[in-house]
């Protein structure tokens, strides 16, 4: 990895193009997704600056992550993955965001983790944006009785987050959750990944969740 400061550029270059393209004064948060990679690929990029990482599993975060948040104060670790009610604890306990909040029942468990915590990670809303079955986040339908539910039980709510079909244009989905969150009255935007994180950034992501260009193939 020892062109990842390299790769880090790249990628801060093509956000910062893309925001400046869109006419935003803001770039959107970089989260180097770092599932499957240890810690001796996740370190150059600490080195290089990086400060956002998102894993996908509760577990393999944490067998690398204590121990790098230890090392290096100031790191924020994302939950982008699907999150079971049963570790919503220890997902509190480690994670500073969670991104893929989309059921009432998982709610009703963060929220009461973060009561016995004291610790109060922000959550993203995902939203099945193609409505496809084999993917998590809640229906279109049901987002407003989710939103409902989640400011209810006291949940930092800072957005919406989703992942659109593979293979089409993502445009119209960025732009479809884009339209979402603001009916909400929600500011953050979860969108975007290693082959449409620019394109997300021009139709307003605040975060975009970046791995394969920041660590090559997953190891």
């Amino acid at each position: 990895m020892t062109d990842a400061p390299a790769r880090l550029a790249e990628v801060t270059s093509r956000i910062a193009k893309a925001a400046a393209l869109a006419g935003r004064r803001d770039a959107a948060t970089l989260i180097a997704v770092s599932k499957t990679h240890g810690a001796d690929a996740i370190r150059p990029l600490i080195a290089a600056g990086q400060r956002d990482f998102g894993e996908n599993r509760v577990q393999e975060a944490e067998e690398k992550w204590p121990a790098l948040k230890a090392e290096h104060p100031g790191l924020r670790l994302h939950l982008v993955g699907r999150l079971q009610s049963n570790k919503a604890e220890d997902a509190v306990a480690l994670f500073d965001a969670v991104h893929s909040v989309d059921r009432p029942s998982l709610v009703a468990a963060l929220a009461k983790a973060m009561d016995k915590a004291g610790r109060r990670p922000d959550c993203f809303l995902q939203v099945n944006i193609g409505d496809e079955p084999q993917k998590g986040g809640c229906a279109v339908a049901d987002l407003p009785d989710l939103v409902e539910v989640a400011r209810g039980a006291g949940l930092p709510v800072a957005g919406l987050m989703c992942l659109p079909p593979a293979d089409v244009e993502p445009a119209p989905y960025f732009a479809l959750l884009a339209r979402l969150a603001r009916r909400h009255g929600l500011d953050g935007l979860s969108m975007g990944m290693s082959g449409d994180y620019e394109t997300a950034v021009t139709i307003g992501a605040t975060h975009v969740r970046v791995g394969t260009a920041l660590f090559g193939e997953r190891g």
